[in-house]
């Protein structure tokens, strides 16, 4: 997994770095030909695409580091953690949830996908079947039951959808 995600990372980080090196000077030399570039919308939009191209590649390349560090063999076989697919009774509306805790770049709600630093995440991490989990959410307190787990070792090898 963590070998998948930092290919991801790094495919990311090559495709906005031959953008930013290659594609947008080519832009902006176009721009720069077609005269006053005070009123130029062309030349403005590859300029301000170049600032967010430069700040979102700073993020990526340190969100890539820092995801070279992180180590696998930490994560509980036991447990819920990162990685693992958890089917939840919200105790509240008796309806059943499932998610599967992820890595921020990976998080996608409406697939299922919850960053493990996110609230719920937090709140499910070491935990285990039948353990109850109050989460804290801007209008107050939502209680869930854990009815099942895989953790990211069951899921190795597995479609992760």
């Amino acid at each position: 997994m963590k070998e998948l995600i930092l290919k991801n990372l790094r495919s990311e980080i090559e495709r906005l770095q031959r953008e930013l090196k290659v594609e947008l000077p080519r832009e902006i030399a176009r721009a720069r030909e077609l005269g006053d570039l005070s009123e130029n919308a062309e030349y403005q939009a590859a300029k301000e695409r170049q600032t967010y191209v430069r700040a979102r590649l700073g993020q990526l390349e340190e969100r890539y580091r820092q995801l070279g560090l992180l180590d696998f063999s930490k994560i509980p076989k036991d447990k819920i953690g990162l990685g693992s697919r958890v089917a939840l009774l919200d105790l509240d509306t008796d309806e059943e949830i499932e998610y599967t805790l992820v890595i921020a770049e990976e998080a996608d709600v409406a697939q299922g996908k919850i960053s493990a630093g996110s609230p719920i995440g937090r709140a499910l991490v070491g935990k285990t079947t039948g353990d109850e989990v109050t989460v804290r959410v801007p209008s107050g307190t939502r209680e869930f039951e854990v009815i099942s787990f895989n953790t990211i070792f069951d899921n190795l090898g597995k479609s992760s959808g």
